[in-house]
């Protein structure tokens, strides 16, 4: 019976014979000694095989493994304070299941030779540990909805209506139609609202755009919850509550995860609601002041951001940008004209922007007033129309990038390194 390297650790006792199987991670050997540390996709353990100690098959087996040789091994648990996790497996039986030919990843590769075999170097500790976080972080993310009331919901992928703007779409042939993959579910989570209340899509997004930041992705997933009776004071509420409780509930689990990664949990002690708030217009203000160059209107970017968070342990909400610059469904706030009813949570350390949300417009007449002026034809949407139509009321969303948050609470440097096969401008392989 094969046990988790993982549930060695937790439940072995120095003594028992347990048995294991999984990858080389490293090998060395010393004369008749050879140590070898075996991983799995739970944890890694040393373990010591003895030439004395072993038959001459077992062996001569784990002197010729490569790293990444998929092998088989029993022995006894021992303490040992040098060893990875305080514990060895002295072996007694060791067996490779399929030597495989030398691996081709070593140190001081270019990142573009470990893009191109991303598929093995997902094996790394890093992309390891950051996939292992990734997961946590969804789980938490939807337990805080579901424990919230809110109802998952799925949205279509193909779809013939933009949401983001047309110049970011990816365009099909959809049996001779034209077509785009989704921007995003938002539009059609507004339709399902409007029968279950609170929802939420988690799903894909493409977006078409040409960058090549470390924060940007043309293939990214996005969580997109939808609320009637929402405002914008309770939209943000919600995600600053969300947030929170997926940081802290990450920190109070997953420390060993963020040690892997050399993340300092101390930076994410602070991460409680509420988080400040600042209006736009204080934003530019205080970006000129702290040596920035923006004007009222422009658009914040990456620069601007890590400028508005630098004194900041905890995510900022910047709102109520102008109108002109955000997308045609959010609802202008009346008690500030010219500003819609919207806000971007920025995290600190440089992270940015990893939420934005509003208060969608729910006027029928303020609707197609706005299409026109975003040059959008209202017959081209005309079932989002509808819902303006038939009981129209109050409501509210917000979009938040998985691998934008999993970036920040990782700490990580690229948002590559948050989404196993990262799609790009210049990658599409493998």
């Amino acid at each position: 019976m094969y046990t988790d390297i993982d549930k060695v650790f937790k439940e072995g006792a120095e003594g028992k014979r347990v048995s294991i199987r999984g990858w080389v991670f490293r090998q060395r050997t010393s004369g008749n000694l050879n140590f070898l540390v075996v991983r799995d996709g739970t944890s890694r353990i040393q373990v010591a095989v003895k030439k004395d100690k072993v038959d001459e098959k077992s062996w001569k087996d784990a002197s010729e493994v490569y790293i990444e040789s998929s092998v088989q091994l029993t022995g006894e648990l021992k303490k040992d304070e040098r060893a990875p996790g305080g514990m060895e497996i002295q072996v007694s039986e060791f067996k490779t299941v399929w030597r495989g030919e030398p691996f081709p990843i070593s140190k001081d590769l270019s990142e573009e030779f470990l893009l191109d075999v991303r598929h093995l170097w997902l094996r790394s500790r890093k992309l390891t540990a950051s996939l292992k976080a990734r997961h946590h972080i969804v789980n938490y993310l939807r337990e805080f909805l579901n424990n919230d009331g809110f109802y998952e919901v799925v949205p279509p992928i193909i779809t013939k209506s933009e949401c983001e703007g047309g110049s970011t779409l990816f365009e099909l042939d959809f049996f001779g139609e034209k077509a785009y993959l989704s921007q995003s579910g938002q539009l059609y989570a507004e339709a399902l609202a409007f029968s279950l209340g609170k929802v939420y899509a988690f799903a894909p997004s493409f977006r078409a755009e040409k960058s090549r930041t470390i924060r940007h992705l043309a293939e990214y997933w996005h969580l997109e919850p939808e609320m009637i009776w929402y405002g914008q004071k309770e939209n943000m509420e919600l995600q600053e509550n969300m947030v929170s409780y997926v940081v802290q509930k990450f920190l109070k689990n997953h420390t060993d995860l963020l040690e892997e990664l050399e993340r300092d949990p101390k930076k994410l002690e602070n991460v409680k609601a509420p988080f400040p708030r600042m209006d736009y217009q204080d934003a530019v203000a205080k970006v000129n002041e702290l040596g920035g160059k923006m004007e009222d209107g422009d658009d914040l970017g990456a620069d601007e951001e890590a400028l508005l968070t630098r004194d900041y342990d905890k995510p900022l909400f910047v709102h109520n940008f102008p109108s002109k610059i955000k997308a045609f469904y959010m609802r202008d706030d009346p008690d500030k004209p010219g500003t819609a009813l919207c806000s971007d949570l920025l995290a600190p350390e440089g992270h940015g922007e990893v939420i934005g949300g509003s208060e969608r417009i729910w006027n029928l007449e303020e609707l197609e007033t706005k299409m026109k002026v975003f040059g959008l034809n209202p017959k081209n949407h005309a079932w989002y129309v509808d819902l303006r139509r038939y009981g129209s009321v109050q409501h509210s969303g917000f979009g938040l990038g998985v691998e934008r948050l999993t970036k920040y609470i990782c700490g990580l440097h690229h948002i590559r390194d948050a989404i196993p096969f990262p799609r790009s401008i210049s990658r599409c392989y493998p």
